[in-house]
């Protein structure tokens, strides 16, 4: 499967943005797809998943509460909407997706996407 991110950009702090996932292969609902960033400095993080199986969703604890990940299989795309963004949400944000793995919240992820740029202004 190969992945497409997108979405990203500038905004204040206390805004909202909604990262897209766009997978091609026609088998895009037996994927797990999660999100991961890289804040400038730091290693890469887990931010979120949605399982393939009935939707099981997981978030890094930074991030619950304001994010929330989801997906549309019709449309073969995992969306992240971020809402009361911090400057600490500001990284390259990248999707990733495994296939029928178990349903848990860490995983080894096989596909990767190329990132995109999220900046929160303070």
């Amino acid at each position: 499967v190969q992945l497409q991110a997108s979405g990203g950009g500038l905004v204040q702090a206390g805004g909202s943005l909604r990262l897209s996932c766009a997978a091609s292969g026609r088998t895009f609902s037996s994927y797990t797809v999660g999100w991961f960033r890289q804040r400038p400095g730091k290693e890469r993080e887990f931010v979120a998943s949605v399982s393939w199986a009935g939707g099981t969703t997981y978030y890094a604890d930074s991030v619950k509460g304001r994010f929330t990940i989801s997906r549309d299989n019709a449309k073969s795309t995992v969306y992240l909407q971020m809402n009361s963004l911090k400057p600490e949400d500001t990284a390259v944000y990248y999707c990733a997706a495994v296939y029928l793995p178990p349903v848990q919240p860490i995983l080894a992820y096989d596909y990767w996407g190329q990132g995109t740029l999220v900046t929160v202004s303070s």
